[in-house]
């Protein structure tokens, strides 16, 4: 018999081997009386679906569609859903989940007519999909060597999960049927398509919005946003994507097989540089704006976007264009740290608003642009104190005023200011590469991976200690950074289409340092087993100015 121990109530039972976890969780059903419905759960710290069995002893954790690795395979289930219904309807269609949007998820569909789709077509398929639902169908799994994958996905036409498979250097891989359906995705599904009960499904653009559970209360759907500038900045990552001649992992790997990884990154490295050109010209132009000449520059982005080198690196452009860039952080109008909001555990809440002295930044704002010279303190971040150095800013008649930190784009810091002489720059990493079709990147892994080396490499903190916090980071942003994004007058993608690749090379050891019996293990493991789809790149090539050395080193900036 085996020892299971459930941490939902830290009760330990017996079982026979080869026992189920849905067999587990009917014993501890009545104890544990989770909020909301169970749909995966965590075994000594590492997510798996409810049909896996135990062989020995373990530690079990149930989930629900609220924890991050249980919402993933609840979304995961609903677009295998999504796709058996497509292919149902329109055989030899193509569906591409490409990534999150108005928090929902925004899906490419291809009919083998080339005919558009049409509200027709999206009603045929919401029927469908509840059909699937009432049926409740079963999710089976099936490991294979990766041989017998690699063929089983070739003989239906699947080139890019023949790519990202081939190119995995796995011996085994597993794969997913519903029905006489076939997919492949990377981590775990629901049992069947009845636990499905939440969701949606719309024409979107020239598309679907596939919308899911809201996070916090997975019986009600995510409330809608509309993000039109988003929607545009994914759209110019296609664009790129088609000059680069890459949609998804395959393709990346199968180019630095090739021996292209120096040409990858100098062409993604030339596409980010004409974008930050383009935005400078655009500067310039509205600086000589006779009627409202632009004098304030705000950047704004989520945590490891790039914004503190994004905004050197314009600050290079706006030097070739003419102007003199003068530019200091949101930072630097920090509180005491004695005066620092905290949250309900008790620790501070540096990325709540009234973390900045909002008042006194907008009054110095003010006075610059009536022409006044002022004296701007910068922040002791060791002391936690602010500091008036005698640093003092004036601008003249060829400056503009660049303002960089989360709350950029809070009208708190400006409202007093005419919107007429401000630009407004929204920065983050929006993946530009998938693991295949069916299987996106979420932007926040890019922007965690990138954070977990800067804090180790810096000696800020250890990967245990960064995925920790990173709950925080995300609800903070929800609050503070993203319902401000759409104001911005121009969006930029800090991605890289090759970056995981040489990201791989410095977080592959960096996560292996989380202990296996730590809450934070799961989700390095779950990082770990992502990043390993990418064949490892040195970072030798990546230029000095480049976004990406902010969080690898070697930057010739000074931060």
């Amino acid at each position: 018999m085996l020892q299971i121990r459930c941490k939902n109530n830290n009760v330990t039972k017996s079982f026979p081997e080869g026992t189920s976890l849905l067999d587990v969780y009917q014993e501890f059903a009545d104890e544990i009386k989770l909020p909301y419905p169970v749909v995966s759960a965590k075994v000594n710290n590492v997510s798996q679906g409810l049909k896996f069995r135990l062989f020995q002893n373990r530690d079990v954790e149930f989930l629900d569609a609220c924890e991050g690795s249980g919402h993933r395979a609840y979304v995961r289930s609903l677009s295998f859903v999504l796709y058996k219904a497509t292919q149902d309807l329109f055989p030899g269609s193509k569906l591409f989940i490409e990534h999150t949007l108005s928090r929902g998820y925004y899906c490419n569909f291809k009919k083998k007519t080339g005919e558009p789709l049409t509200d027709d077509d999206v009603e045929q398929m919401r029927k469908r999909i509840q059909e699937i639902i009432d049926l409740d169908m079963p999710f089976r799994r099936t490991e294979a060597t990766t041989e017998e994958a690699i063929r089983v996905f070739a003989d239906r036409g699947f080139s890019d999960k023949v790519k990202l498979i081939e190119t995995s250097g796995q011996i085994y891989t597993d794969y997913y049927t519903l029905g006489d359906t076939v997919d492949y995705y990377y981590g775990p599904l629901v049992p069947s398509a009845g636990y499905l009960k939440v969701w949606g499904l719309e024409h979107y653009h020239e598309g679907l919005l596939l919308r899911v559970p809201d996070w916090n209360d997975p019986t009600r759907l995510a409330e809608k946003v509309e993000q039109p500038k988003t929607f545009e900045m994914f759209a110019e990552k296609v664009k790129w994507d088609i000059i680069m001649r890459l949609s998804n992992a395959g393709d990346v790997n199968k180019a630095i097989l090739k021996g292209h990884a120096s040409e990858l990154i100098q062409v993604s490295e030339a596409l980010q540089e004409k974008k930050i050109v383009k935005i400078a010209e655009e500067i310039d132009k509205r600086y000589h704006d006779e009627q409202n000449p632009l004098r304030l520059i705000l950047i704004t982005g989520p945590s490891s976007s790039g914004k503190t080198t994004f905004c050197k690196r314009l600050s290079i452009q706006l030097l070739a264009c003419g102007l003199r860039p003068i530019s200091f952080s949101t930072d630097d109008y920090f509180v005491n740290r004695v005066d620092t909001p905290k949250l309900p555990n008790g620790d501070y809440d540096f990325d709540n608003i009234e973390t900045v002295d909002y008042h006194l930044l907008e009054d110095h704002l003010t006075r610059l642009m009536q022409g006044e010279r002022v004296e701007v303190p910068e922040y002791n971040f060791t002391t936690g104190k602010r500091e008036w150095n005698g640093k003092k800013l004036k601008l003249t008649n060829d400056t503009v005023l660049i303002i960089e930190g989360i709350h950029a784009l809070n009208p708190l810091l400006t409202k007093q200011i005419d919107d007429a002489v401000k630009f407004k720059i929204y920065i983050s990493a929006l993946t530009s590469i998938s693991l295949d079709d069916h299987n996106w990147i979420p932007v926040r892994d890019n922007r965690l991976l990138r954070r977990i080396i800067r804090d180790y490499n810096k000696g800020a903190f250890t990967a245990q200690q960064t995925i920790a916090q990173w709950k925080n980071v995300c609800e903070a942003e929800d609050k503070w950074i993203f319902p401000y994004q759409e104001t911005a007058d121009v969006m930029f993608n800090s991605a890289l289409n090759i970056e995981f690749a040489v990201l791989r090379t410095h977080a592959e050891i960096i996560l292996t340092t989380v202990p296996k019996n730590c809450p934070e293990y799961g989700e390095a493991h779950r990082l770990l087993k992502f990043i390993h789809y990418f064949i490892p790149v040195s970072d030798k090539e990546i230029p000095p100015t480049s976004i990406m050395r902010e969080f690898v080193g070697g930057s010739s900036f000074k931060y």
